[in-house]
C-alpha cells in the first residue's frame, strides 16, 4: 500500500499501574483510523518505544499489523536497534510480521559516524526486500547525516522510497535531498507536523505526527490538497499554539498527547512509564487555555 496523508506515531497504551494495555491499544488504534489517519507507525519516540521490553515489542507489532490490515491502511513499524547484528534480526522480524515499511531510526547511543554508520544503514536496507523509510531526527539523536549520503543510499537501495526529516529547519535539507533523489521523492514531516504547511509547499508526501489529533492534521492536509491555504492557515495556526507550548521537550509532548487521548475517550489511562515529565499547575494551565482554542476543531 502507498504511504502518504497523516501517518501518527501509535502510543504505547498502558494501565494505571504501568502494565501494557493490549486491548486498549487496539482499540486506540481503531479509533485513530476512523479519526483521519492514513497510515499508523509503530515504535516512534513518541511512542515511548525506549520503555518497552521485547514481549511488549511483540505484542504490540502483532496488534498494530492486525488493527491496520483490518482497517485498510499500511503499518509502519520502525526498527530502533543499536546494533547492526540485532537491527538486522528485528529487520526480519518486521518483515515476516506483515508490516508494509520498515522505519530505521540510525544508531545514537555512542553516536557512530562515517563509514560505521553509513554500513549501517546499507546493511539493514538491504535486509528487506519490504519499503523502507529513514528517519533524520538529529535534535534527538545527535547524529547528523549529509542529505549525499541519504540520496547515495537511495540510488543503491530501491526498496529505500520514505524519509522522515524533522531537522530544524528541515526546509533547506528537504529541498537538498529532493533535488538529490533519483526519483519519486517521498518526504514526511515530522516534528509534529509543526512545519507541515512549507512541508507540503517542498512537495511532502506527508506527515508523522503524535497520536492525540489525527483528525485535525487530517483537515489541515485536506484542505493543503485542496488548495485551500487560509483554511489550512487558519487550523494550523491554532494547532501551532498548542505545540508551540507541550513541545518543548519529547517527554512533556508525550504527557499531554496521552491526556488529550485520555479526554477524548481514545484510551482509559494518560499514564507514562517513570521516568517522565513532571507537569506542574502552570503548565497544565497553559494547556487547558491552549487546549480548548484546538476543540471546536476536533470531529
Amino acid at each position: 500500500m502507498e504511504i502518504t496523508g497523516i501517518c501518527p506515531i501509535a502510543p504505547a497504551v498502558f494501565d494505571d499501574a504501568g502494565a501494557i494495555d493490549l486491548a486498549g491499544y487496539e482499540r486506540c488504534c481503531a479509533e485513530l483510523i476512523r479519526r483521519g489517519a492514513q497510515a499508523l507507525t509503530l515504535f516512534g519516540i513518541a511512542g515511548e518505544y525506549y520503555k518497552l521490553d521485547r514481549d511488549e515489542e511483540e505484542l504490540l507489532l502483532d496488534a498494530t499489523i492486525r488493527i491496520c490490515h483490518a482497517n485498510g491502511v499500511p503499518a509502519i513499524v520502525s526498527n530502533t536497534r543499536h546494533s547492526t547484528e540485532s537491527a538486522l534480526k528485528w529487520a526480519g522480524r518486521i518483515e515476516s510480521s506483515g508490516a508494509d515499511c520498515m522505519m530505521v531510526l540510525p544508531p545514537f547511543f555512542l553516536k557512530p559516524g562515517g563509514a560505521a554508520l553509513y554500513e549501517h544503514l546499507d546493511a539493514v536496507c538491504a535486509s528487506v526486500k519490504i519499503p523502507v523509510m529513514l528517519q533524520y531526527a538529529p535534535e534527538q539523536t545527535g547524529v547528523a547525516i549529509a542529505p549525499e549520503i541519504l540520496a547515495g543510499l537511495a540510488a543503491k537501495h530501491a526498496n529505500l522510497r520514505y524519509f522522515k526529516i524533522e531537522c530544524k529547519p528541515p526546509g533547506a535539507f528537504i529541498a537538498r535531498l529532493t533535488a538529490l533523489l533519483p526519483s519519486d521523492p517521498r518526504i514526511f514531516i515530522g516534528n509534529a507536523g509543526f512545519q507541515m504547511i512549507e512541508g507540503f509547499r517542498r512537495g511532502a508526501a506527508g506527515v508523522m505526527p503524535g497520536p492525540s489529533m489525527p483528525d485535525v492534521y487530517r483537515k489541515i492536509w485536506d484542505a493543503l490538497i485542496a488548495g485551500d491555504v487560509a483554511e489550512a492557515r487558519r487550523v494550523h495556526d491554532r494547532l501551532n499554539a498548542l505545540l508551540n507550548h507541550i513541545r518543548q521537550s519529547v517527554e512533556m509532548i508525550i504527557h499531554y498527547e496521552k491526556e488529550i487521548l485520555r479526554r477524548r475517550g481514545f484510551i482509559a489511562s494518560a499514564r507514562c512509564r517513570r521516568p517522565g515529565y513532571a507537569n506542574d499547575a502552570v503548565s497544565d494551565a497553559l494547556f487547558e487555555e491552549l487546549f480548548s482554542a484546538i476543540r471546536p476543531e476536533l470531529l
